[in-house]
């Protein structure tokens, strides 16, 4: 890890964070005592953890099976960095078979054998490449260059080849390439030169599935016969008033093809087209957006995903009898995800987690009384009991709008012993606070302070009404969401509404800086982490492989060219004359969507008005923090902070 510290004050307290050291905290739960018996007990009683132990808790990312079922392949950070593990289902054993510097994740295994695709990008940058490792361990560069971003899409149903998306032709447009699984013959298959993003191929390799976005309200789907080789897309969701339409992927036998939409109401539904009858029809809806479904290797079960109220609920259904599968009934409770089938489609992989649990990974032969647990990831010095489970609130916004809000109450916190809270603000724009564990989060309530993750007018999830409500009004009538959420929570009798801060990432980081520059008397701190400040210059440098939605980003945002002077009026640099308030900035240099001068003009100006300002910059990362010592290192920066300028320790 290679870091900039501005401020003397902080690099004291990283570096004994990342001795394992920290005022009040250790790396063992404190003050342990038995069954308090009131809210003050508790609080006197309860157990500090420090970001290391938080940050010991291990963080798994994919999990498929290998072609006999013996073995599973996933990415796990339990060596501070994530590479990738194979787990034997018979005994839960793991071995880390790659040692990379940089995050390194799982695409699976090949369908008859045990040769495996990954990606990885170069610190953070974004420019993922796909690579292969070989049965004897070597690993090869399937897509290099210097400027190339890859991804998989999928295998052939043969199995003798697979498709590969990316954009050494053009770095603006991905391509798509068949691969020979063999002998890694590539073939470009379909020249992307009208901006179109493929979204799927046909089992047969026949037909591609094709989306485009027209605005941020409006986008397509189409469908290409690869046999018809003079042939253009055809276009498959004509329609009237603005609606979106994104194709998801073909059916098990290739006769249909499944997509979504929210042109029938407000939330997003899955439609089937027939290939042969050109009939589509409603394969499934909910009173929330449909957010995932896929099928086993020959359609026996189809697994589905809602996006009910920031949580996600999963259904399994056996397709042959029209049933639900029920899951053993002694599993703990907790969100499923994740879920794949052995080949045989005897034996299911999932993982479960829950506010208070990180992800864990279960094998499970389908009807059998019993499933395995296969992994132990939150740390063995946390007593899961002393974490905090997240409650839904709503809140009315300013006019009259109710704003919905993920709130996380720490136990020490009553009426006799209120505590600071904060408001945490999602990316985005367009993102959405969810339920779930985050070590980050866990770790600032668990020190005391309360979090209210607001999901501000503009959030996915609650529908297409409420999520252009935002459009050319970031700074504002969103920013006035985040405003209400504070004065909600000076309505609780535990919260201090004295000392309530703001922070939050990307898009969050720049709603930090927007209140501290537009409404400087509204929160006692801010913590921008990686947040736009300058929308001019964002606007007109994102990188080149967003240009096939960068219509849509305009349509949100402004476009550039016509909407400068508000640009201007609503990003924080220019206007960081009017911060008056403490401000932590945290910024990784190969951030290729908010580049690091952004953070370093808003350090300098905040440091010329005198106020104090604190700067953690990470030379090894990008929009975001895969390398755990990092992600402690920038724990510990949050809980300094707030401990000295909002508890005022």
């Amino acid at each position: 890890m290679s870091k900039t510290l501005v401020a003397t004050s902080l690099a004291a307290a990283l570096t004994l964070a990342l001795s394992g050291c920290q005022s009040g905290t250790s790396n063992t739960a404190q003050n342990q005592v038995t069954a308090p018996t009131s809210v003050e007990a508790i609080a006197a009683a309860m157990p500090t953890y420090s970001a290391q132990t938080f940050f010991d808790t291990i963080s798994l990312r994919g999990n498929s099976f290998n072609h006999t079922g013996e073995k599973l392949l996933l990415s796990s950070d339990e060596t501070g960095i994530y590479n990738l593990y194979e787990v034997k289902v018979s005994d839960g054993s793991r071995t880390q078979i790659t040692d990379a510097q940089d995050s390194t994740y799982s695409v699976g295994y090949f369908p008859n054998d045990d040769r495996i695709l990954f990606r990885r990008d170069n610190g953070g940058n974004e420019l993922h490449h796909l690579f292969v490792r070989e049965l004897d361990g070597t690993i090869t560069d399937l897509t290099p260059g210097e400027q190339t971003r890859a991804g998989f899409v999928g295998f052939s149903k043969d199995g003798a080849s697979f498709y590969v998306l990316s954009n050494k032709r053009d770095p603006k447009f991905m391509d798509l390439y068949k691969y020979d699984a063999k002998t890694y013959a590539a073939e470009l298959v379909y020249k992307n030169e009208q901006g179109f993003n493929v979204a799927a191929v046909s089992p047969d390799g026949r037909f591609i599935a094709l989306n485009k976005t027209n605005s941020n309200r409006d986008s397509d789907f189409y469908l290409l016969d690869t046999l018809k080789r003079s042939a253009k897309p055809t276009l498959l969701s004509a329609h009237n008033e603005p609606a979106n339409y994104n194709a998801w992927d073909f059916s098990v036998d290739g006769q249909s093809l499944y997509y979504a939409t929210d042109a029938k109401g407000e939330f997003r539904q899955l439609w089937r087209y027939d290939l042969a009858t050109d009939e589509h029809s409603l394969a499934l809806k909910a009173d929330w957006d449909i957010s995932f479904l896929r099928f086993s290797e020959t359609g026996r079960y189809m697994v589905s995903g809602v996006n009910a109220d920031a949580s996600t609920e999963v259904s399994i259904f056996d397709t042959s009898t029209n049933k639900q599968l029920t899951l053993p009934s002694s599993l703990p409770k907790g969100t499923l995800s994740g879920v794949e089938f052995s080949h045989d489609e005897r034996f299911m992989s999932f993982y479960l987690s829950s506010d208070t649990s990180p992800r864990n990974l279960y094998h499970w032969e389908i009807g059998s009384a019993q499933a395995q647990r296969l992994t132990s990831t939150l740390s063995e010095e946390i007593d899961e009991n002393n974490l905090v489970s997240s409650e839904i609130v709503r809140f009315k916004s300013f006019d009259g709008l109710t704003i919905p809000g993920v709130l996380y109450k720490p136990k020490q916190a009553s009426a006799n012993n209120k505590v600071p809270a904060l408001i945490w603000v999602h990316g985005g724009p367009g993102g959405q606070s969810r339920t779930g564990y985050s070590a980050m989060q866990q770790h600032l309530v668990n020190h005391g302070y309360a979090i209210f993750a607001v999901n501000n007018r503009g959030s996915s999830g609650y529908g297409k009404t409420f999520f252009h409500l935002d459009d050319k009004k970031h700074g504002e009538d969103d920013l006035q969401d985040i405003i209400y959420g504070k004065k909600h929570l000076q309505t609780l009798d535990w919260v201090d509404g004295d000392k309530i801060g703001i922070m939050g990432g990307s898009y969050g980081g720049y709603m930090t800086a927007a209140a501290l520059t537009f409404a400087p008397e509204e929160f006692e701190v801010g913590i921008n982490i990686f947040g736009v400040t300058n929308w001019v210059r964002t606007l007109t440098s994102i990188p080149p492989w967003w240009e096939s939605f960068k219509q849509s980003l305009y349509d949100e945002m402004g476009d550039p060219a016509t909407d400068e002077a508000r640009h201007r009026r609503i990003s924080p640099l220019f206007h960081a004359k009017n911060i008056t308030k403490p401000l932590l900035v945290v910024q990784g240099a190969n951030d290729p969507r908010v580049l690091q001068v952004e953070s370093d003009e808003l350090v300098a100006a905040v440091k010329a008005n005198g106020v104090p300002v604190e700067y953690v910059l990470f030379d090894d990362e990008g929009h975001g923090f895969s390398k755990r010592e990092n992600r402690i290192a920038a724990s510990n920066a949050y809980v300094s902070f707030l401990d000295r300028y909002l508890k005022g320790e």
